[in-house]
């Protein structure tokens, strides 16, 4: 496990990487081709999860043309960041996945780093694809992170419309079983695609309901199986 201290540098170390990435053009999938590495271990990199050692930062000082110095705050330490610093009190999760932070005269928040996975559709269902593209940060009130394991869909399509707007980042929290009108994630046509509906049990039979009038529901039959792949417990999107 990395020490506050070192948990603090890796997430000044990663917004450098990312802001190198950005200036030179390349996409999270060029620099992660370059490096020969995948994209979720850049990503991972990015937002401070994963360490990024000096033979990678020797590596990443050559394709951004950057001394290893660029990727450390200056020795001076004046310069301003947006990671926990001394002074702050905040504490990590063993795995970290998440971290406290409590600067002072400001309220407690939590701040949890959740796995974007494919995308989910909503309308004509499409193939959800099981890798984690990257890590989005989510900050909630301490105290009111939900709980169990979460992860982050992105909704395509209108369907769920106008509850859930097409583009926008859903958190789901993985569950089989959801209760009766709450919007879920739910496999279909074997597994293999997904797609995001409103349960509605009648007379033994399981529908999936989209909000969006304009579209038909789903009626889950033995030949037309579905399975539940958690709750819908929130959704960010851009105006």
């Amino acid at each position: 496990m990395q020490d506050s201290k070192d948990y603090s540098l890796s997430h000044y170390i990663g917004n450098k990487i990312k802001q190198f990435r950005i200036e030179r053009g390349y996409t999270v999938e060029e620099l992660a081709n370059k490096l020969g590495t995948s994209r979720p271990t850049v990503t991972r990199y990015e937002n401070g999860t994963r360490k990024a050692n000096q033979d990678v930062l020797f590596e990443l000082a050559n394709i951004f043309n950057k001394t290893l110095d660029d990727f450390f705050p200056p020795k001076d330490n004046t310069q301003s960041a947006t990671y926990p610093t001394q002074g702050d009190d905040y504490s990590i999760n063993d795995d970290l996945s998440s971290y406290e932070i409590k600067p002072k005269n400001m309220v407690e928040t939590t701040t949890k780093h959740i796995p974007l996975i494919g995308e989910i559709a909503c309308g004509d269902p499409i193939t959800a694809e099981e890798n984690v593209e990257e890590y989005i940060t989510h900050v909630f009130p301490k105290g009111q992170v939900p709980s169990g394991e979460l992860i982050d869909l992105r909704a395509k399509g209108h369907s769920m419309e106008p509850t859930i707007p097409d583009g926008s980042i859903v958190t789901i929290r993985l569950q089989p079983e959801v209760e009766d009108g709450e919007i879920a994630a739910v496999q279909v046509n074997g597994d293999t695609e997904a797609t995001l509906k409103r349960i509605k049990h009648i007379d033994g039979l399981v529908m999936l309901k989209p909000d969006n009038d304009a579209y038909d529901p789903i009626i889950i039959t033995p030949n037309n199986p579905a399975t539940i792949i958690g709750k819908a417990i929130q959704f960010t999107s851009k105006l």
